[in-house]
Formats: structure tokens, sequence, C-alpha cells
């Protein structure tokens, strides 16, 4: 990770900025008690992070949508508008489909890749276990977060050399209104992505925004007993 940046849920290396899990159009799709959104919150915080960062690419490690069977003028105009945060700043965008993104041929023509290589990083989603070898993998799918003094928050998961020998980076939900699923206690068996085998050797990572930190944890094996 020393050649990592870490900001607001997204991961910057090499000239390349990736999020993850958008989600655009579950609240349009699902029962939620909070309603997703129009994407707006999305659209500006990629507009800053481009804006401060000014990555040659951009990355989305998957589900940019939450579509199954349809898509809304709505999602289509927040796809639209996401992808031009990234152009008007000179950023090249390219998608790796997720599991939820079973339309995305029907609003996103651009790059798409199962697994996008940059340098010794493989960038995908992480639902399937991936075709090529790397030495580091950057994913998303589980929307990890942690609950510390019983206080919830997103973070990243860092393992060293636990998946094939290659390092493995789960990025948080780049939408800030998706609950995510609590680490504290999730063994590799509770994890979706089959790039968890040990759940305890993946280190919880926090950006403290308000702080201006960014919190480095031990490894889930050793710090459960603390939580």
């Amino acid at each position: 990770m020393a050649d990592c940046t870490l900001d607001d849920r997204a991961l910057v290396f090499d000239e390349t900025l990736v999020f993850a899990d958008c989600h655009v159009g579950r609240g349009e799709s699902s029962a939620l008690e909070l309603p997703v959104g129009d994407g707006s919150d999305m659209i500006e915080r990629v507009q800053r992070l481009v804006a401060t960062h000014q990555p040659a690419e951009v990355v989305v490690a998957g589900d940019l949508l939450h579509s199954f069977q349809m898509v809304t003028r709505s999602v289509e105009r927040v796809v639209a508008d996401l992808a031009a945060a990234a152009r008007d700043a000179g950023a090249r965008v390219v998608v790796t489909p997720g599991n939820h993104d079973a339309m995305l041929d029907s609003v996103w023509s651009g790059p798409s890749e199962q697994a996008y290589r940059v340098g010794d990083t493989v960038v995908c989603h992480g639902h399937e276990p991936p075709d090529a070898d790397a030495e580091r993998y950057v994913v998303g799918h589980d929307h990890p977060t942690i609950s510390i003094e019983g206080q919830r928050r997103p973070c990243y998961l860092v393992g060293e050399g636990v998946y094939r020998g290659a390092d493995v980076v789960m990025l948080p939900a780049f939408n800030r209104l998706l609950r995510g699923v609590e680490v504290n206690d999730m063994r590799a068996a509770d994890f979706m992505s089959p790039l968890v085998t040990d759940a305890d050797a993946f280190a919880p990572v926090v950006l403290d925004e308000a702080a201006g930190e960014t919190l480095s944890f031990p490894p889930l094996g050793e710090f459960r007993h603390r939580l």
C-alpha cells in the first residue's frame, strides 16, 4: 500500500483512480428504508477526486449499476454524468463489470474489461476468481465496514499474499448510502468474494476524514478481541 493514496472510499495509484460499487439504480429497484438518491453525491465526489489527484484513468471496479431487467432514464443520466466528471478532467474511464451489471451494455459503450491491469495490479469486481495473475488485486463486491467503539465506518481491507500469493485490497462501497457489511466477526465463508480465503489475514484501514487521518489496524485475526 506504500504506493497508494486513500481518499473518499477510492484508491489512487500509478495515475489511476479506482472506486467500486456505485449501484446506480438500486433505489429504483429495491425497497429501501432510505432512498439511494439521484447520484448527485457520487458525481460531485468524482469531480473532487479527479480535480485533486488528476488521474490519467478512472476505473470502476464493478457494480456501477444495480439493474437486472431495465434501465431508466435517470440511471442513464447518472452514469453519463459520472463518466463526464472524469472525462472532463482528461481521464479515460474503464469499467470492470460486477454481478449487478447485467444491463451495463445498455448504458455504457466505453472500455470494459473483466480484469483491468495496471502494471502488476489487476482491478476487478471480485465476485469471481480472476483469470489474470497479478502481484496485487484491487476489488470491491462485499462493501466492508467495521464497528469500533460503537461507531460503524466504511473500511478498506488489505491482505498481504492472501490470494494465490498476491496481495488483495478490498474497497468500501463508493455509494455512501449503502449500509455495507460489518466485518468484525466475519470469517472467510461469510464473505461473498472468493478472493477472501482467510479473513483473519485482512487488516482494516479506516479513513477518518474529519481528523484527516488514515487509521491502519492489525489483521482481523489479531484484532477481533479488541472490538
